[in-house]
C-alpha cells in the first residue's frame, strides 16, 4: 500500500483458517517498525471493518489497486464453511465456494463495499491475481460447483474519483486452466505463473509468462524447466514468490514411512535468460521428533519481532526475553484436546472429513454438548 512515504511498506493480511479449522474474517496490516543487518521489527495490527465485509474465507485473493493518487483493496473469491443452519457433524466441515462479489477495502477508514457483477457467474477459488496500478487481472482458479477451472481472464478496473469508486468488469477468453499456482514479478510489464494443478491431483508442469503493454495484456506459455525427477513424480508441491522472478517450491519427501517429515525445497529462477539455468536444491530432514538443538541454524538470518500495539516500540532494540510461563498449555486448549469422558462419538465409524496437515490425523468435531474439535491422534484413529 502506498503513501506518503515512497519507501513505506505496508503488507495486507487478510481470512484463512486456523489450526482448529475455523475460518477468520480479520484483516490485518503489518508494517515494518525498523530494520537493520540482524532484525527485523514489525508492528502488525488489526483492522476494523465495516460495511459490506467479506465473510470468512480462504482460497481468495486481495490485491491493491491505485487510482487518481487514492489506493483501494480488492478481495475476490475464496470458500468458506457452507451456513450454520445447514451444518450437522457428518457435514460439519462442508465448504462451498463464496459468493462472486467483488468487495472494496478502504485501508485508512476500514470502509468495505460489495460489488456483483452479471459477468461474475459462479464463485471462484484458489485463482492467480495481479494488480497493475488501477485494474486487478484474475486467471484461472477453480469452481467447486462446477468442478472446472474455467479459461477466463477476468478484468477488474476501479476508478477513484472524489465520489463513490466506479468499479466495471470483464470476462474474457484466453487465459489459462489452473489453480494453486505462484505467481512472480520479473519486472515492471512481466509475470511468471508457476506450477498450480490442471485437474485434481495433476500438477501442471508449463509456466506462462503474463506480458504488458499499456492496457495491451498478453499470456503464452514458456520453455519448460528442467524440472527435477522427483517435483515430476510427486503429486503435492507447494511454494511462494521470493520476489525478482524467483521462486520457492516445495514437495514432500518419502511418503512411504509413516511419520516421514521430510520435505525437499527448490528454489526456480524465472527471470529473461535463465528459467532453466539454477535448479538449487535444499533438503530439509529433521523430523519433528527430534531435538532442535540438534539441528544446524540458518546462518545470517534476520531476527523477526512482532508486536501488536505500536506503543510497545522504543526504539532501542531491546529484546523481550523468553518467559516458559508465556507458552500456551496445548494440553488443554486448541490443537491438542483430548475428548471427553462422556463423548458419543463412534470411532468405528466415523471418517474425518478434513485433513490439516500431511501425513497427520485429522481434525474431527465433537457434537458432545457444546461441541469441541479432538483431534485424531486423540481417539486412536488411524
Amino acid at each position: 500500500k502506498g503513501g506518503s512515504e515512497p519507501e513505506r511498506q505496508q503488507y495486507i493480511i487478510h481470512g484463512g483458517k486456523t489450526p482448529n479449522n475455523e475460518l477468520s474474517d480479520k484483516m490485518y496490516i503489518m508494517s515494518v517498525v525498523s530494520k537493520n543487518s540482524k532484525k527485523v521489527t514489525f508492528r502488525c495490527t488489526e483492522k476494523e471493518l465495516v460495511g459490506d465485509v467479506p465473510e470468512a474465507r480462504y482460497g481468495h485473493s486481495i490485491d491493491v489497486v491505485y487510482s487518481r493518487g487514492k489506493s483501494m483493496g480488492v478481495v475476490f473469491g475464496g470458500r468458506s464453511y457452507i451456513p450454520f443452519s445447514q451444518r450437522t457433524t457428518e457435514k460439519w466441515n462442508t465448504v462451498a465456494d463464496c459468493l462472486p462479489h467483488v468487495f472494496l477495502v478502504d485501508f485508512e477508514f476500514g470502509c468495505c463495499t460489495a460489488y456483483l457483477f452479471p459477468e461474475l457467474q459462479d464463485g471462484l477459488s484458489f485463482h492467480v491475481s495481479l494488480a497493475r496500478n488501477d485494474t486487478v487481472y484474475i486467471l484461472g482458479g477453480h469452481s467447486l460447483a462446477n468442478n472446472i477451472r474455467p479459461a477466463n481472464l477476468c478484468i477488474i478496473r476501479v476508478d477513484l474519483p472524489l465520489g463513490s469508486p466506479a468499479v466495471s468488469c470483464t470476462v474474457l477468453q484466453g487465459g489459462i486452466r489452473v489453480s494453486s499456482a505462484i505467481l512472480t514479478q520479473t519486472n515492471n510489464d512481466e509475470f511468471v505463473i508457476v506450477g498450480g494443478y490442471q485437474v485434481d491431483n495433476q500438477k501442471r508442469m508449463v509456466c506462462n509468462k503474463v506480458s504488458f503493454e499499456g492496457d495491451k495484456i498478453e499470456i503464452r506459455e514458456m520453455e519448460t524447466p528442467d524440472w527435477t525427477p522427483d517435483i515430476k513424480h510427486s503429486k503435492i508441491w507447494i511454494g511462494s514468490s521470493m520476489g525478482n522472478g524467483t521462486v520457492f517450491l516445495g514437495i514432500p519427501g518419502d511418503t512411504k514411512q509413516a511419520l516421514s517429515e521430510t520435505y525437499y525445497f527448490y528454489i526456480l529462477k524465472c527471470a529473461e535468460g535463465d528459467a532453466n539455468e539454477d535448479q538449487k536444491t535444499i533438503t530439509n530432514s529433521q523430523a519433528s521428533t527430534e531435538d532442535p538443538g540438534d539441528s544446524t541454524p540458518f546462518e545470517d538470518s534476520e531476527e523477526f519481532c512482532f508486536s501488536a500495539e505500536a506503543t510497545s516500540f522504543n526504539g532501542d532494540d531491546e529484546i523481550d526475553t523468553y518467559n516458559e510461563d508465556d507458552e500456551d498449555d496445548e494440553s488443554v486448549t486448541g490443537y491438542w484436546i483430548k475428548c471427553c469422558s462422556t463423548c458419543d462419538m463412534n470411532v468405528n465409524t466415523w471418517v474425518p472429513f478434513y485433513s490439516t496437515e500431511l501425513n497427520k490425523p485429522a481434525m474431527i468435531y465433537c457434537s458432545h454438548g457444546d461441541g469441541h474439535w479432538v483431534h485424531a491422534q486423540c481417539m486412536d484413529l488411524a
